[in-house]
C-alpha cells in the first residue's frame, strides 16, 4: 500500500493509540529534543517509551518527565525495542530512532492508515547533513525500501501490536533486525509506504565517510541476503 501526503485526515484516527518506543544508547546530546518534538503526542493521549541500553550517560534523567516511561533495557537496539513493546499500553507501535525526526502530523498519518485497514509501515526518509549525497542515499533507501516492502529502521516502521507479537516481535541479532522483521511482517501483510519524509541524521555516514558506509552497507545487505550471520555482519560493521 502507498499512501500520498494529504492535509485532510479522518475523524476516526483519535481511535487508534500508539506508543512511541526510542531506544537510546550515549543520548544525552539530542534526546531532550527529540522528546521534546513529541510532545504534541503525548497530550493527544499517545504514549512514549524510552528504553535505555544502560551506560549511564545522563539519558534516562533526561527522559523522565518528557516521556511516559523511561527504562532500562538489554543492551542492543533489537533487544530494547521488545523490551519497549512489552511495556507499551498502545495498540500500535512507532519505533523511532532517537536522532529522527516525525514529519507534521506523523502519528495522525499513521493512525488514519491503521484505521483504513493498514497493518504495518514505514515513512521515507530525509537524511541530514553536510554532504549532497546523502539526498542520493535517501533516495536509493526509499525507492529500495517501495520496491522490495522492506523497510529500515531509520525510516521509523510502525505496527499493529498484535501482528508484532504474532511475528515474534524483532529478532535478537545486533544487525539487521529491522529487514528481518520487515521480512516477517511482510509475509503477513503489504506495508504502508508513507511519502511524508521523516528526518535522520547524517551523522553516521558523514563519520565513516558517505561514500565508505554506503559501500559497507550494501556490502552487508548482500551478505545478509545470501545467509551471511548476523553477528558476523555486526562485527564487519563496527
Amino acid at each position: 500500500m502507498t499512501t500520498r501526503p494529504g492535509a485532510t485526515l479522518p475523524a476516526d484516527r483519535a481511535t487508534v493509540r500508539l506508543s512511541i518506543i526510542v531506544p537510546v544508547l550515549d543520548e544525552a546530546e539530542g534526546i531532550a529534543a527529540t522528546l521534546d518534538a513529541l510532545a504534541a503526542p503525548r497530550a493527544a493521549g499517545h504514549e512514549v517509551i524510552v528504553v535505555d541500553g544502560g551506560r549511564g550517560d545522563g539519558t534516562l534523567a533526561l527522559s523522565h518527565g518528557r516521556a511516559d516511561a523511561a527504562i532500562i533495557g538489554p543492551r542492543g537496539r533489537a533487544r530494547q525495542m521488545n523490551a519497549g513493546a512489552k511495556h507499551a499500553r498502545g495498540e500500535v507501535l512507532l519505533f523511532l530512532h532517537a536522532d529522527t525526526r516525525l514529519p507534521r502530523f506523523g502519528v495522525e498519518r499513521i493512525a488514519s492508515v491503521v484505521s483504513q485497514g493498514a497493518a504495518w509501515g514505514r515513512f521515507d526518509v530525509r537524511i541530514e547533513g553536510r554532504s549532497p549525497m546523502l539526498a542520493v542515499v535517501a533516495a536509493l533507501m526509499n525507492a529500495r525500501s517501495r520496491l522490495t516492502g522492506i523497510a529500515t529502521g531509520d525510516q521509523a516502521m510502525f505496527v499493529r501490536r498484535d501482528l508484532f507479537e504474532r511475528v515474534g516481535g524483532f529478532p535478537d541479532q545486533p544487525l539487521m533486525e529491522d529487514i528481518e522483521l520487515s521480512r516477517r511482517l511482510r509475509a503477513c501483510a503489504p506495508p504502508a509506504c508513507l511519502r511524508e519524509r521523516v528526518a535522520t541524521s547524517g551523522r553516521r555516514w558523514e563519520s565513516r565517510g558517505v561514500w565508505r558506509t554506503i559501500v559497507l552497507m550494501w556490502r552487508l545487505r548482500w551478505r545478509y541476503w545470501r545467509g551471511g550471520a548476523a553477528d558476523d555482519l555486526a562485527r564487519a560493521y563496527r
